[in-house]
């Protein structure tokens, strides 16, 4: 039996995917340090910027195998100004590798799992591992400096117990439980991918070119934080803490590193992230007031996303992705 080695849809979307991702990446680390003064935090960024660029000309060779269009990406000289003004602080870094490593350990998950050929899982399995490295370096290095937000201890339990109320899945009317570990987990993670992604908004507004763009971002700006102020009340009302955003990681600086394009398509992207957590985390909380409410935000994120691809059409920015015939 002769076995059919094309690319399957799954593994084409994931190097797609995957090519624009790194291209991204390229330009962004390469800014930070241009500009970065902690030396640590430096040696993190190399490391996680040699992890990217070995892996371009990786990608590079299986669409040049499949006779495949190579993506447009991202590039140096259209894309990012490594001259231009510092326009985050060395912690916004460290917190962006973080998260940044948090979600390809998500993406290439979803890519290995995805992938049947051979030299596709080789690749993604390699990939995991260089994402593992810098989850964990990073994860060292916020805790050496004192800056990694743990999220907040509960009494562990004394006794097995099981669920003899079905109140347990109410909220929305009359007495609620408390949050469990795992719902206290998903607001504490929400509100501080929300902290962060409202500092990359507030620093961006303040450097777009195109005035569309510039309302845009700081129409998201608005959207995290109003989020950060929901996700943050359902902690406080079990008198739980709620973690602080980050907005003094942003400097003065009017002058774009980035063009107008990389940064709608790291905001668009995250905002794509932002509903799938929003849906693991409606999945993870029984609590029916919870699911409600990521319910109601995942709706608020969706039309914010859909204006953001509308703006991207409009300039010409929004590169199409692998289809099937029409």
């Amino acid at each position: 039996m002769e076995h059919d080695t094309r690319l399957s849809t799954a593994e084409i979307s994931q190097l797609w995917a995957s090519y624009i991702q790194d291209r991204f990446s390229n330009c962004v680390l390469k800014y930070f340090l241009s500009n970065v003064e902690d030396e640590e935090i430096r040696h993190v960024l190399e490391y996680t910027l040699h992890c990217v660029q070995s892996r371009i000309p990786k990608l590079t060779a299986f669409f040049t195998k499949e006779n495949f269009p190579l993506p447009q990406g991202f590039s140096e000289g259209e894309d990012v100004d490594l001259n231009a003004p510092r326009l985050f602080n060395d912690t916004y870094y460290l917190r962006f590798l973080l998260r940044e490593s948090n979600l390809g350990l998500s993406a290439y998950g979803m890519a290995l799992a995805l992938s049947v050929r051979s030299d596709i899982v080789q690749y993604y399995t390699e990939c995991l591992m260089e994402l593992a490295e810098i989850h964990a370096r990073t994860t060292e290095l916020l805790l050496k400096k004192g800056i990694y937000v743990r999220t907040p201890s509960i009494p562990l339990p004394q006794e097995v117990e099981f669920v003899k109320k079905k109140s347990f899945i109410g909220g929305l009317l009359g007495d609620r439980r408390p949050l469990t570990a795992a719902e206290i987990t998903h607001l504490y993670s929400n509100i501080q991918r929300n902290a962060l992604g409202m500092a990359t908004l507030v620093g961006y507004s303040q450097v777009a070119k195109n005035h569309k763009v510039k309302e845009y971002f700081i129409r998201g700006r608005d959207i995290a934080k109003k989020h950060v102020e929901v996700f943050s009340g359902k902690l406080t009302d079990e008198h739980l803490p709620a973690p602080m955003p980050w907005d003094t990681q942003i400097t003065e600086s009017t002058a774009a590193p980035f063009s107008d394009k990389l940064m709608m398509f790291q905001v668009t992207a995250l905002n794509s992230y932002g509903m799938a957590y929003y849906g693991t985390s409606m999945s993870m909380s029984p609590r029916t007031d919870l699911g409600a409410e990521y319910g109601r935000l995942i709706l608020e994120v969706e039309q914010y996303a859909a204006d953001g691809a509308k703006i991207m059409i409009e300039h010409g920015w929004l590169e199409q992705p692998p289809m099937a015939s029409d």
